[in-house]
Parts: C-alpha cells; sequence; structure tokens
C-alpha cells in the first residue's frame, strides 16, 4: 500500500457507504484527497472522520453534482491546482431507483438516474484522464455493480446504467493498452454491500407491500460492509485488475450467468420467489 502514500486521490460519492471507507483508508495510508459528493452533511462527516484519524491529513471537501457536466470539469480543474498530482481516481457516485417496471418507470425518472450513474461516470473519466496523464502513475476505479452483468426484473433504468458504466471502462481499458499508456482502469461491481443506497432509493412508483419486502430483503441479505469493499477495491488497484467482483453473492451470481447465459434469468425469478416467500 506504500503507492498511495503522497498520491493525489479523487473520490466521489465519499460522503458515505464505500466512498466515505475509501477516503478514511487512503487517508490512513498517507494519501492527499479530493472527496465530493451532493449530499453536504455526509460529506462533512467524512471529512470529520479524516481529520480526527489523521489530523495532518490533506484533504479538499468539494459540494458536487457529478450530473452536471460543466461543474465536473471545473471540479477536475481545481483538484489539479488543488492537489498538485492527481493518481488516482474513483468514480464511486450513484443511485438507485426502487421497483418499477420499464413501463412504468417515467423517462424523466430513467434519464435521472442515467445521468448520474453513467453520465457522471463518463464527465469524472473525460475530465480527469488528462490530469492523469501528466502524473507518474494513474488509475481509474469506475463502480458499476452485479447488476451490470444480469438484468433484473424492475431494474431496467438501474441495469442500463451499471451495463453502460462496464462496457465505457472495459473499452478504455483496452484502448489504454493499446497505447501503453501508464494509466490504467478497473471496473468494480458490488453485490450486497451494506450501505444506504437500498435505502434511499428514488421511489418510481408506489411501493407495494412486495416491494418493500425485497428492499429489506436486500439490506438484510447484503453479505459484505463498505470497509471490505474498500480494501478490496485498493487491492485491486494494487494488482491492476481489470475486473473486481465484490461478495460471494455477487461471485455466485456472476458465475451462474456466465456458466447459463440463457437461463440465469429463471434463476433470479426462482430466486426473487423464494425470497417474497420467506418474508
Amino acid at each position: 500500500m506504500d503507492k498511495f502514500k503522497n498520491a493525489g486521490a479523487v473520490i466521489t460519492g465519499a460522503g458515505s457507504g464505500i466512498g466515505r471507507q475509501l477516503a478514511l483508508k487512503l487517508a490512513s495510508l498517507g494519501a492527499s484527497l479530493a472527496i465530493s459528493d451532493i449530499d453536504q452533511d455526509g460529506l462533512d462527516q467524512t471529512e470529520k472522520l479524516i481529520r480526527d484519524l489523521n489530523s495532518d491529513a490533506k484533504v479538499v471537501a468539494t459540494s458536487l453534482d457529478v450530473s452536471n457536466r460543466e461543474a465536473v470539469f471545473a471540479y477536475a480543474e481545481q483538484t489539479k491546482n488543488d492537489l498538485g498530482t492527481v493518481n488516482l481516481v474513483i468514480n464511486n457516485a450513484g443511485v438507485a431507483l426502487s421497483s418499477g417496471t420499464l413501463i412504468e418507470t417515467s423517462v424523466d425518472d430513467f434519464e435521472w438516474l442515467m445521468s448520474i450513474n453513467f453520465s457522471g461516470v463518463l464527465y469524472g473519466t473525460k475530465a480527469f484522464l488528462p490530469i492523469l496523464d501528466n502524473a507518474s502513475w494513474g488509475h481509474i476505479v469506475n463502480i458499476s455493480s452485479l447488476f451490470g452483468f444480469i438484468g433484473v426484473a424492475e431494474q431496467s433504468a438501474y441495469n442500463a446504467s451499471k451495463f453502460a458504466v462496464r462496457g465505457m471502462t472495459e473499452a478504455l481499458r483496452q484502448e489504454l493498452e493499446l497505447a501503453n499508456s501508464h494509466i490504467s482502469c478497473t471496473s468494480v461491481h458490488p453485490g450486497g454491500i451494506k450501505t444506504s443506497i437500498a435505502a434511499n432509493a428514488r421511489v418510481a412508483k408506489e411501493l407495494t407491500e412486495d416491494d418493500t419486502k425485497l428492499r429489506e430483503g436486500f439490506e438484510a441479505f447484503a453479505m459484505t460492509t463498505a470497509e471490505s469493499a474498500a480494501e478490496q477495491i485498493l487491492a485491486a488497484v494494487l494488482k491492476d485488475r481489470r475486473r473486481l467482483v465484490l461478495g460471494m453473492d455477487a461471485k455466485f451470481i456472476d458465475w451462474v450467468q456466465r456458466h447459463f447465459p440463457n437461463h440465469y434469468q429463471k434463476v433470479m425469478q426462482w430466486f426473487i420467489t423464494r425470497a417474497l416467500a420467506k418474508m
């Protein structure tokens, strides 16, 4: 982990969950941090935790809406000035849209989610690539999801955004390698992580009893802590992993999808039906 000492690290969505834990871990390793979130209270709390952990830590906290292209590009330039060097960019900010079939989900809700989960990652990647090019080493981590591997009923918008993040990141990885660049990138695919994303999901329709049960079930069966996820992500950067699948649940479902691409959806339907029956 010595690689992160004195490195410049950028983390979006740092106000809670994986983003907060990444910030705390990097601060403990001696990195200089630029952290951002649209949730000012959560961001302030993360900054306080960092300073409590390491009073000498260099940390710049900025309120940022990653769906605002001009704001993200301006933020990148400001961060370059604040940190001097940027080596690591973690596009972590994301949202969820709770329960709604494609026909029930409005175009506005669909575009809202895509603007954050995909466009926010695109803007962060594009804005910081030229800055990383001027550093001795550079790495981009884009947070996709297990739902970037599999399609799930009533998650069409979330699926679309996370498939898009995966596809863009995998294409970028090939481009960087073909160019013999010193910059690399990793696509991260968490399964159930103990964070607040499900509880804070925007509602696409009035929740039914089954919807509420599934939402509560996700939180109950989340298998990986945000702290463990952060440690695994940083280890993946050090190993220059192309892809990181987080959690045994994600690894199992990924295995099913890869081995039974024409049948995994029936497995998912069976699982959801069984989960509802037990609640």
